[in-house]
């Protein structure tokens, strides 16, 4: 599991945006410095990777992202859960925190990666066009799939996790660059518990939770 405050993955952007920012205050002077730095900040920002308090009850569904609820809707999944589904879309703005969490504990029993074209992730055609990566989770007593789908500036999608990965509920598994959002979809045993609009954090906000 990834702990540290800034992702791996940020570490060149953010040497090479340092360095740049010192060549040209050096060479120019700090005026001409400043766009690099701004760059550099928000770069900085981009990449972070805060704590979260993550919700224990097993009969919870938690966001796998931070972001805005673009959709919620009822939904025929053929490639994990082969049945009718609820589909919660989130929208991740270049200002939210673009580690992704997984929504149970679990095992993934299912993983696929799709190339495509890289629409605007608001677009409702994104998640069937876009390049996405997607992954079914199965604990004792639910099933879900959860799908990073690359939008118009996210040009890659990260995963730490492989087919066979056993993961905890809201433990980070991956991430997309610059941009994107993330499907969910769970089964009608599970209530949805946001709707569209609503403003989610990965691995805390309760987004379902399993009707008993």
């Amino acid at each position: 599991m990834v702990k540290t405050p800034i992702v791996k993955e940020g570490y060149i952007y953010i040497a090479f945006l340092a360095l740049l920012t010192a060549i040209v205050a050096l060479a120019a002077g700090p005026y001409w410095s400043v766009a690099p730095g701004i760059l550099l900040v928000f770069v900085t920002f981009f990449f972070r990777n805060p704590n979260r308090s993550i919700p224990e009850d097993s009969v919870l569904v938690l966001s796998p992202a931070d972001g805005k609820v673009m959709s919620v809707c009822e939904v025929y999944d053929d490639q994990f859960l082969n049945e009718v589904g609820n589909k919660v879309t989130i929208f991740l703005s270049v200002f939210d925190v673009h580690v992704n969490r997984s929504p149970i504990a679990g095992e993934i029993t299912f993983q696929q990666y799709t190339c495509g074209r890289f629409r605007p992730a608001y677009k409702e055609s994104a998640g069937c066009e876009n390049e996405r990566h997607a992954i079914g989770l199965e604990s004792e007593n639910m099933r879900v799939l959860v799908t990073q789908i690359a939008g118009l500036l996210a040009r890659r999608i990260v995963s730490w996790v492989t087919l066979g990965s056993m993961l905890e509920k809201g433990e980070r598994y991956g991430m997309i660059k610059f941009g994107s959002c993330t499907e969910v979809i769970m089964p009608k045993t599970v209530e949805v518990l946001v709707k569209k609009g609503d403003r989610v954090k990965g691995g805390e906000t309760i987004i379902g939770r399993l009707m008993q």
